[in-house]
């Protein structure tokens, strides 16, 4: 449901509708008690109007589905930071039998759309007394608007790799350095090379030297299909504490977190945040030509877990700009 569009902040408080659904005779025996910890009381958050600004109706609906009665039920929902609700907490009278709901209206100020890939989530909460005597149920939505990079390349904002004949386009570090093209090439690292590393197939950039080949991970969102247990990043870092969370998003909506990282491109150990090398190659690229031909300039791999029994849609990278990423790829 679509309000008429305001861009000042929310005016006075608005009236919250709480809807009261009876149960419906029940002619069969009740269902056995549950388990504890399994809850039987349903949050579910309606869909968001996104395209702002705008004051948006979100209903949320509590549904007992626990043997006894829920009661001094309150219902509190919240959107991302600095989205004012109105109101942020309701109290709902009265009792529920099982399968009986409530459905909650709250309203939040939308503001203006942004442009990208944007991922917005919704939280709304029910503490209660009775029902699955759990005390407290959540539900949680998330929104998206725009679209995710159609791959890691389309991604590519940095330039990693250089010949050794032109050197200055390159800025792998903040400081004008890059990769050698012929190094890498001496350990097997060409322009569309294969890669296998913790059971995925990878693939080098496939771009010529002197271009974007990489993405400081800014917390993109980039499309990935597949089945498999984990998913495998190659890349390497960049100063230190070149880690972060990775979330990955699945068909069905669901999604899962896994934190990864890389050591430096060199000094660090090599296994360092759990990471697994790739290829190491002698020196580096500088902006004054080819240099530091003694110390080693390293690729690795690392992993998050998948859940294999989901289809995986996108991921949305860590937000750190010290993870440099070539490739990513799902193993099974």
């Amino acid at each position: 449901m679509r309000t008429a569009r305001l861009i000042n902040p929310l005016r006075a408080a608005v009236a919250a509708a709480v809807l009261f659904v009876p149960a419906q005779a029940a002619s069969a025996a009740p269902a056995p008690p549950a388990a504890a910890a399994e809850s039987q009381t349903e949050v579910t958050v309606s869909p968001v109007d996104l395209d702002g600004p705008v004051i948006a109706t979100v209903k949320v609906t509590v549904r007992n589905s626990a043997p006894q009665r829920l009661r001094s039920l309150k219902v509190s929902f919240a959107g991302p930071v600095g989205w004012a609700v109105q109101p942020s907490v309701q109290s709902v009278s009265g009792s529920f039998a099982t399968g009986a709901s409530a459905t909650a209206t709250f309203h939040i100020q939308v503001p203006e759309k942004r442009s990208g890939f944007v991922i917005r989530t919704f939280t709304a909460t029910a503490t209660y007394q009775g029902g699955d005597g759990l005390g407290t149920a959540t539900g949680v939505r998330t929104d998206r608007s725009g679209s995710p990079q159609a791959n890691l390349a389309a991604a590519y904002n940095g330039v990693a790799i250089t010949d050794e004949s032109a050197t200055t386009a390159g800025n792998y570090d903040g400081e004008g350095n890059s990769f050698s093209a012929q190094k890498l090439a001496a350990a097997g690292l060409t322009p569309g090379a294969k890669v296998q590393a913790l059971g995925a197939g990878l693939t080098w950039p496939d771009v010529p030297a002197g271009t974007k080949d990489n993405v400081a991970s800014a917390g993109q969102a980039v499309s990935l299909a597949g089945q498999g247990s984990k998913l495998v990043f190659l890349g390497s870092g960049v100063g230190s504490g070149a880690t972060g969370k990775a979330t990955v998003f699945y068909t069905d909506g669901t999604s899962t977190t896994g934190s990864f990282g890389f050591p430096n491109w060199s000094f660090d150990p090599v296994d360092a945040h759990g990471a697994t090398l790739v290829a190491s190659t002698d020196g580096r690229n500088r902006p004054d030509g080819y240099g530091n031909s003694t110390v080693k300039y390293r690729v690795f791999a690392n992993s998050i877990a998948l859940d294999p029994s989901r289809t995986v849609e996108f991921v949305v990278l860590p937000a750190n700009g010290n993870v440099h990423l070539f490739d990513m790829a799902i193993a099974s």
